[in-house]
C-alpha cells in the first residue's frame, strides 16, 4: 500500500509515474520562467543567490585567478545546464510520466530553485527547529522552500530506487 501512496514512483516500464495535484504543477511551470529570467539578467551576476549556483572551484585561500579562470570556462556551461533543468521542468509540469533523463531534470531544476530561494531567504537548519510564526514575512516563501525540499527528497527517492 505505501508504494501507492507515493506521488513519484517508478513503474513496470522504467519510467516514473507522477501524482501531483494541478495546483501543484500549475506553480511549477510559473517557477521555471522566473529563475530563467534572473540567469539570462547579466546585471545579476552580483547576486549572492547566484553565487550559489556557480560555485568557485577553489578554497578561499586558494589563488583569486584560479578562480577566475574557473568561473569563465565554466560559467556558461552550469548556467546553460541550469537553463536546461528549469525548461524541462517547465514543459514537463502537467505530465504524469517521465522517463529517467526528465526526473533527473526534475531534481536538477528543484535544486537550483532551492538554493537560489534558501539563499535569499539565509536558510539555515536551526531555522526549521521550532515553527516559524504565522506573522513572519518570510513565512510564504519558506513554505515554499519546504514544499521544493520535500518534492526534491520524493524525487531522490524514486530515482534512488524508493519510488
Amino acid at each position: 500500500m505505501a508504494a501507492f501512496l507515493r506521488r513519484i514512483r517508478r513503474v513496470s516500464d522504467g519510467s516514473y509515474r507522477v501524482r501531483l495535484p494541478a495546483q501543484e504543477r500549475e506553480f511549477l511551470e510559473q517557477l521555471s520562467p522566473q529563475l530563467r529570467e534572473l540567469l539570462n539578467d547579466p546585471s545579476a551576476d552580483g547576486d549572492p543567490a547566484l553565487g550559489r549556483l556557480f560555485p568557485p572551484a577553489y578554497s578561499k585561500e586558494e589563488d583569486a585567478s584560479r578562480n577566475a579562470e574557473y568561473g569563465r570556462l565554466m560559467r556558461d556551461d552550469l548556467r546553460e545546464h541550469h537553463l536546461a533543468a528549469l525548461a524541462v521542468l517547465e514543459e514537463t509540469a502537467k505530465a504524469t510520466r517521465l522517463d529517467e533523463e526528465q526526473l533527473s531534470a526534475w531534481m536538477g531544476a528543484l535544486n537550483v530553485l532551492r538554493l537560489v530561494l534558501g539563499t535569499r531567504l539565509d536558510v539555515t537548519e536551526e531555522m526549521f527547529e521550532s515553527d516559524i510564526a504565522d506573522d513572519d514575512p518570510r513565512a510564504p516563501a519558506l513554505a515554499l522552500y519546504g514544499y521544493l525540499s520535500m518534492l526534491q527528497a520524493e524525487v531522490i527517492d524514486a530515482l534512488s530506487g524508493g519510488g
